[in-house]
């Protein structure tokens, strides 16, 4: 089993008992003694516990396109003809005493050799008790940016990333290491805003100081470095939802991710993007049930490029220029009955000429219908259809089959 990202060997079964080992309730320590040595309280710990869930997809289908992972270009979507095993995911979260609780995410997934990957994906302490409104976020965590990213592949309502965020923030998402402070203003609706710090490194840092980078920008990216606060990644966002009826709710937000990318000295990148979410849904549902939902989101990238040699041949030298790409995606889901819900996706992304031509900047389309139906709330089974217009390149047709299943229990959504 080949691991990734420098991780030590690792199995399901050595993490279930490492987890329930820890989920086992801790002795309160801190009555009163009969000495009076103790100087301040120290609060008893409340009861532990540790939710503990295992979520497994599994594809297949067939492209047009021989070389899916070309067309293909998430981590997390299908990768050949045939089965793919893009995640499995193992999730344990719980509270660890009266001020924090915990959150981790291990991954593990076979590449298109059918080799196994495993990967921390997201372990963070989150507060429960902060005054003023506030709430603190710390550890490794996706970076909250728009509505998609935040969420996990199984809870995605297409088989695949929408190309805009691969576009922006690359196969596995925006994620970093680093810490995020929220608000929940005091107004008559809901209104969050937040900051993210992290690091700007690594290949979760896409359009930053991404070791993938120079697939953007031609040039060779010399070795990234934290040598100020200027050199870490800022990713501001404001959200709010309104009730417009009984039976409609619609969501509003902007986000930003800004920080350098390695292109060169002074170099940095700038993403922006809005996203909106309405859903309407009759006072006498059954199950959820009818319901029609709408989600967009747009995103726009600056990523300023330095003077750079060619990683081609170090005798050219890139000019210095500002690469610009944008995109959007939308998508509407119509809950026919309880448990049938279908789905409808469009999304486009483009970019400007530069000095370098990418393939991760080529203009492209992608039209998705699919159909989902849930047998319980514990399994899943998808069939979609993929229109793919690339430029200078063709079109292309795919149909994918997702299964899905859960064991154990799995932290809620987000709205």
């Amino acid at each position: 089993m080949r691991l990734m990202h420098g991780t030590a060997p690792l199995s399901v079964a050595a993490l279930l008992w490492a987890a329930q080992l820890g989920a086992q309730q801790v002795p309160d320590t801190t009555s009163a003694r009969p000495d009076t040595a103790q100087t301040a309280p120290v609060p008893a710990r409340v009861a532990t516990y540790m939710n503990i869930g295992f979520t497994a997809l599994v594809d297949a289908g067939w492209s047009t396109e021989k070389n899916v992972p070309s067309l293909q270009l998430g981590d997390h979507d299908p990768r050949v003809r045939g089965f793919t095993i893009p995640n499995t995911e193992l999730t344990l979260d719980g509270a660890v005493d009266p001020y924090f609780k915990g959150f981790a995410n291990f991954v593990f997934k076979l590449d298109e050799g059918g080799e196994t990957g495993v990967e921390l994906e997201e372990a963070f302490l989150l507060t429960t008790s902060l005054p003023a409104n506030l709430q603190l976020k710390l550890g490794q965590f996706f970076a909250e940016f728009g509505r998609q990213n935040p969420q996990h592949p199984h809870s995605w309502a297409f088989v695949d990333q929408p190309l805009v965020l691969n576009r922006m923030f690359g196969p596995e998402g925006l994620r970093s290491q680093g810490m995020r402070l929220s608000w929940l203003a005091p107004t008559p609706f809901y209104t969050e805003a937040m900051v993210g710090i992290m690091n700007s490194v690594g290949g979760t840092a896409f359009s930053f100081q991404s070791d993938e980078s120079p697939a953007i920008h031609g040039g060779v990216a010399p070795d990234p470095e934290v040598g100020s606060p200027g050199d870490m990644l800022i990713v501001p966002r404001i959200a709010s939802s309104f009730e417009l009826t009984e039976t409609q709710t619609l969501l509003f937000g902007l986000s930003g991710a800004l920080g350098p990318n390695n292109s060169g000295p002074s170099a940095s990148t700038r993403v922006f993007g809005v996203d909106a979410y309405y859903k309407w849904k009759p006072a006498a549902a059954q199950q959820g049930f009818p319901f029609v939902s709408l989600q967009v989101e747009g995103l726009s990238r600056r990523y300023e490029a330095a003077e750079r040699e060619s990683a081609e041949d170090a005798a050219i030298v890139l000019p210095r220029e500002t690469l610009r790409d944008r995109g959007w995606y939308g998508q509407v889901l119509y809950g026919i009955r309880p448990r049938i819900v279908a789905g409808l996706r469009a999304e486009v992304v483009s970019g400007d000429e530069a000095s370098f031509a990418s393939e991760l900047r080529a203009d492209r389309f992608r039209l998705s219908p699919n159909m989902t139906w849930y047998p319980t709330e514990f399994s899943k089974i998808r069939l979609q259809y993929n229109y793919d217009d690339r430029k200078s390149v063709g079109t292309d047709h795919s149909v994918w089959m997702q299964f899905e299943f859960l064991l154990g229990a799995h932290a809620s959504h987000k709205f």
